[in-house]
């Protein structure tokens, strides 16, 4: 089973930014149906207090991103495959972007238990 461990949260204010980072203990997951898979995308999501867990970002094994709207050109995704460890570049917060943030493969996860394969960083963000 993969482990991740999210870091980097943090309290900043409007307008500030952070990195946050996902180590993941492999990212070549064992797939009884695709033996041969290897560098599965991988995404990062957020849970507000009485929120589902929402999709904010992917990033495919070859580096190519995908956003939502509402944090594209705010946001960026990016990878060392070599370490497991995948980034997210948050700019110019929002208040609204308070919430604990986590990592998971998309392709592996639905609704609620991507916000559960590690313990997730915290963001707070102050106006």
């Amino acid at each position: 089973q993969v482990q991740v461990v999210e870091s980097g949260g943090g309290s900043v204010q409007a307008g500030g930014s952070l990195r946050l980072s996902c180590t993941a203990s492999t990212l070549t997951f064992d797939d009884p149906d695709d033996p041969d898979m290897d560098d599965p995308d991988m995404g990062w999501y957020r849970q507000a207090p009485g929120h589902e867990c929402e999709l904010l970002s992917t990033i495919k094994g070859d580096g190519t991103p995908w956003y939502q709207d509402f944090v594209k050109d705010r946001f960026t995704i990016s990878q060392d495959r070599a370490s497991n460890t995948i980034y997210l570049h948050m700019n110019n917060l929002k208040p609204e972007d308070t919430a604990v943030y986590y990592c998971a493969g998309p392709e592996y996860c639905s609704g609620d238990s991507c916000c559960q394969w590690g313990q997730g960083t915290q963001v707070n963000v102050s106006s």
